[in-house]
């Protein structure tokens, strides 16, 4: 021991200093060692949860994702096909109307008053007018063209009603084989040069003239540019033949500047549509390079022999029906894709969106995470620094307290870690919610850390709710179609027999919808004890709007039959109350006839409906009874009424559009010869086994091929009076 000045070395004193010193250095070292332990496993902890937060997110994000694209975009881009389609469908009708009239009236020219007919008037323009148009060879009208012209011009009233009936048309017309073309617009002042003379027009040199004569049946044309205005449009032209010779070819034609604009403004957020045609051609799509690039038809390739053989399946698929949502890599990326077809004309609607645009959610919600993660991270580190200090601090001045207060923190940080990484591992399932607890609550970055897990484990929660409520939403709008379509079989007769007291008729209807509610009914009553009144309808258009249509049209014909009106006077009625609040434009066929029961004797009249079959003799056949124009169609029109007379044993059998008109998957029409074919394997059965035969041929021709249209039937079979039975 050396005593130097008042300082001993080696004594007692120094002895304590170097044992505290060293009890410090140990402790501090000993301190240390335990908080670097703590901070390893505390970060391999957050390593380890972070990535199983990331796995579950991404998982999660990615199956809710994929349902709700597949679902929304299927469903959304159907239904924009619809949409066009019936633009196309409206023009078909059209064009099938012209043509049936212009059939009966070149069937008995003899018959036919000739109408006046007129050059374009350059002072009518802006009015709707029917005009001639000749072309150049015809210098003189000779007196047998100015007779088919008179004939031709009875089209007239009609092309007018139908130009009206749709803002999209841009004319109607009949052509002659002789070149002769008269043509309803509301251009006059295109037909003419500017030096005043007036155009020639050779209908015959026109793409769908040729086309309709050469296939010998209604065709729709590709896009080709308007003769008069330049705008480019779809033609659709029927052929008139009588007797195997040609008398006229009629057609309406469209504008589809709109289709064009909406296609082009479709590019948002990262998706959009284009439009093909039969041919495999791009005719719409608002891309201007690449694939989707819009080319003339000599340019234009065929997608369907794209050697991106996903991407061709998809385009071909299309054409043919409704697709799934497939992935399509190209080389501008990754596509969702899905299509769906434009059935009246032969094309699709593709839409397609960008695999990056849909997956962003779950990428910034990763994002989200990773800067809630980041920002626990950065307050650790910062009150760790602090915690040093305050260890170092309390080393120094409270050397004593140091191993007690070594033994409580190191309680306080290792339990609430242990408890943390518990409820961590027990998370799954239904279980999500990690919520904290008075044992998390330290105070320093424990308790950061289980508020962190906290929240985005309730984000976590909150996000699968919405998915739910989604669920929810879309089930209950299901849940209402249904009860829909339970509503309006309720209010057609379903219970058969009909009339079990009644011995002098037996009858049977069916009704079976494309969807989950029609446009289509049936109906059948007695207005007094000797009279049957029987309605078949077909309302235009398809889905909820028809079926409101259709039970508002029902209530309407059964309110003004009971009244004792005959077919005719029903008809005229019906008509009036519809056209006088008809906002949405839709229209109806109508084929009414009353069956006055003891004589046999049946008065019926036709809103444009399907002919009737009559089983006379053990034969069906068709009757080409008189058709008036459709119900809602046009205001102040009257309907003429004819009479058939049933004998005992006769059968009539009544449908609609739907049952020629169903496809097969050839896109092959079953049309009347099946269905008369059908009625006459069992002619001579009950009404029931007569409809369920024709329902079987139809389901065997159609395969598997999907409904388009309503399918209604009704057939009864008059067994005589009551007297004459007896």
């Amino acid at each position: 021991m050396k005593k130097i000045k008042n300082i001993v070395i080696g004594g007692i004193e120094q002895k304590v200093f170097n044992l505290i010193l060293l009890t410090v250095l140990l402790t501090s070292a000993a301190f240390a060692a335990v908080i670097f332990y703590q901070n390893k496993m505390l970060s391999d902890l957050n390593a380890q949860t972070t990535a199983r937060q990331h796995e579950s997110i991404g998982a999660v994000t990615s199956s809710v994702m994929d349902s709700v694209v597949n679902e929304s975009m299927g469903r959304t881009t159907q239904l924009e096909a619809m949409i066009a389609d019936e633009l196309f469908h409206g023009l078909e009708t059209r064009v099938r109307m012209l043509g049936d009239y212009a059939r009966k009236l070149y069937a008995d020219p003899e018959e036919v008053e000739p109408a006046p007919y007129a050059a374009p008037d350059p002072a009518t323009n802006g009015q709707v007018k029917t005009q001639l148009m000749l072309a150049d060879e015809i210098e003189e009208i000779s007196p047998e063209l100015d007779e088919r012209l008179g004939i031709a011009a009875n089209l007239s009233d009609m092309m007018i009603s139908l130009f009206g009936a749709s803002e999209v048309t841009n004319s109607c017309f009949i052509a002659l084989p002789e070149g002769a073309f008269l043509v309803t617009d509301d251009r006059a002042g295109t037909k003419y040069h500017k030096d005043g003379t007036i155009v020639s027009y050779d209908p015959r040199t026109r793409p769908w003239y040729q086309q309709a004569v050469e296939e010998e049946d209604l065709i729709f044309t590709d896009v080709e540019v308007d003769a008069f205005t330049g705008d480019i449009g779809i033609v659709c032209a029927m052929p008139v033949f009588i007797r195997g010779k040609l008398e006229a070819v009629v057609g309406s034609d469209l504008f589809l500047a709109s289709m064009r604009d909406a296609v082009q403004a479709s590019e948002e957020n990262g998706g959009f549509v284009f439009v093909i045609n039969e041919n495999g051609h791009v005719v719409f799509s608002p891309k201007t390079e690449g694939v989707f690039q819009v080319r003339s038809a000599s340019d234009a390739a065929d997608l369907r022999g794209n050697e991106n053989e996903a991407f061709a399946s998809l385009i071909s698929d299309a054409l043919k029906g409704k697709t799934d949502v497939r992935t399509v890599e190209l080389e501008d990326g990754t596509w969702y894709m899905c299509g769906a077809p434009l059935e009246t004309v032969g094309w699709a609607l593709i839409a397609a969106f960008d695999e990056e645009v849909i997956r962003q959610p779950e990428v910034m919600l990763q994002e989200t995470y990773g800067q809630i993660q980041e920002g626990a991270a950065v307050t650790y580190l910062e009150k760790r620094k602090k915690s040093g200090m305050t260890v170092i601090v309390l080393l120094i001045a409270v050397l004593a307290l140091l191993s007690a207060m070594a033994i409580v923190l190191g309680r306080r940080i290792v339990r609430p870690l242990n408890t943390i990484t518990k409820r961590i591992a027990s998370l799954g399932g239904s279980n999500l919610q990690f919520k904290m607890e008075d044992c998390y609550r330290t105070g320093d970055e424990i308790e950061v850390l289980a508020e962190s897990f906290a929240g985005l484990s309730q984000k976590t929660v909150e996000y699968m709710d919405r998915i739910r409520t989604v669920t929810a939403e879309k089930e209950r709008i299901g849940t209402e179609l249904q009860m829909a379509n339970q509503i309006q079989e309720g209010i057609l007769p379903s219970i058969f027999p009909a009339f079990p007291d009644r011995s002098e008729f037996e009858i049977y209807a069916t009704m079976r919808p494309a969807r989950e509610v029609g446009g289509d009914f049936y109906d059948f009553f007695l207005t007094d004890e000797d009279h049957l009144c029987m309605v078949m309808a077909d309302v235009s258009g398809k889905g909820v709007p028809a079926a409101l249509f259709m039970m508002a049209s029902k209530i309407i014909i059964q309110s003004c039959a009971m009244l004792g009106s005959s077919p005719a006077q029903i008809l005229t009625k019906t008509n009036e109350a519809i056209c006088s609040n008809n906002r949405m434009e839709m229209f109806v066929t109508v084929w009414v006839g009353i069956l006055e029961i003891s004589t046999g004797l049946l008065t019926a009249a036709s809103a444009g409906h399907e002919y009737p079959a009559i089983m006379k003799d053990g034969r069906f056949t068709l009757y080409h009874d008189q058709h008036g124009f459709v119900v809602g169609g046009l205001e102040n029109v009257r309907y003429r009424e004819y009479t058939l007379q049933l004998e005992p044993g006769d059968k009539l059998f009544l449908y609609t559009d739907g049952l020629a008109e169903a496809r097969s998957s050839s896109k092959e029409m079953f049309g009347t010869d099946r269905m008369i074919t059908a009625l006459n394997e069992k002619a001579g059965e009950h009404p029931e086994e007569i409809l369920e035969n024709v329902q079987g041929a139809v389901d065997a021709f159609a395969g598997s091929e999907e409904q388009f249209d309503d399918l209604t039937m009704l057939c009864v079979e008059y067994k005589g009076g009551g007297e004459e039975k007896a």
